[in-house]
């Protein structure tokens, strides 16, 4: 099955879905675990505010949540390939636990501290997205972090920077572009499969709008190469 879009119009890149859920306690490998990762669409019009949607919300604020990390994007492009490489057909768009599913906007072509107009909100770059054991849990595959993180397929995190209502068929706007122009993809990289490079994390941390945490791993990895 291909998840296609349905929605009309001339822009490049468009909202397919806006997912939400409230945090729920679920038993993962013995333990009880507060998550929210089990997102489903909405209908309509919701707000996007500074730390997340309306009817949002995080299971573990010390690493999920806050305002670099307001809301998870998903580019659907990438249901097609996991179906294919996991061999399955019952995915769904909040599979991931992404708040925004979009189609045409990757990545690639998404860079840390992009600037972006999405239906009444307007929202910023900051950050990939790190699996952990709750990714897992949904899909089943104790270890699909890793082959998650490897494929480079990781999504990314948005910080608000104006609040606004967001509904599945938005368009989604490039209002400015980064001046480093370092692709999500880029900087996943960087900080996981290639860490010699230390020019490159010295260009990371030049980004205003790259989130505390990964801006810090970077300016450790500096310091300890003097």
């Amino acid at each position: 099955m291909r998840l296609r879009s349905t929605i009309s119009g001339e822009a490049a890149v468009n909202v397919l879905s806006v997912s939400v859920s409230k945090p729920q306690v679920v038993e993962i490998d013995g333990k009880m675990v507060s998550t929210g990762i089990f997102k489903r669409p909405v209908d309509g019009p919701i707000m996007l505010r500074e730390f997340d949607f309306d009817g949002d919300g995080q299971g573990d604020l010390s690493v999920h949540g806050g305002p670099h990390r307001a809301a998870y994007v998903y580019p659907s492009e990438h249901y097609d390939y996991w179906q294919a490489e996991l061999g399955r057909d019952d995915f769904s768009f909040g599979l991931f636990g992404e708040n925004l599913t979009l189609e045409g906007l990757t990545e690639d072509t998404a860079h840390i501290g992009d600037e972006f107009k999405i239906g009444g909100a307007t929202v910023v770059v900051t950050q990939p997205r790190v699996p952990c054991f709750k990714l897992a849990h949904v899909i089943g595959l104790p270890e699909f972090p890793k082959q998650f993180l490897a494929s480079g397929r990781t999504g990314f995190y948005l910080r608000v920077v104006e609040e606004g209502a967001v509904t599945a068929g938005d368009a989604v706007e490039l209002v400015k572009p980064d001046p480093e122009a370092m692709s999500v993809r880029e900087v996943c990289n960087l900080l996981y499969f290639d860490q010699k490079n230390l020019d490159d994390a010295r260009r990371a941390i030049g980004i205003a709008a790259l989130s505390p945490g990964w801006r810090g791993s970077f300016e450790v990895r500096l310091a300890k190469a003097g």
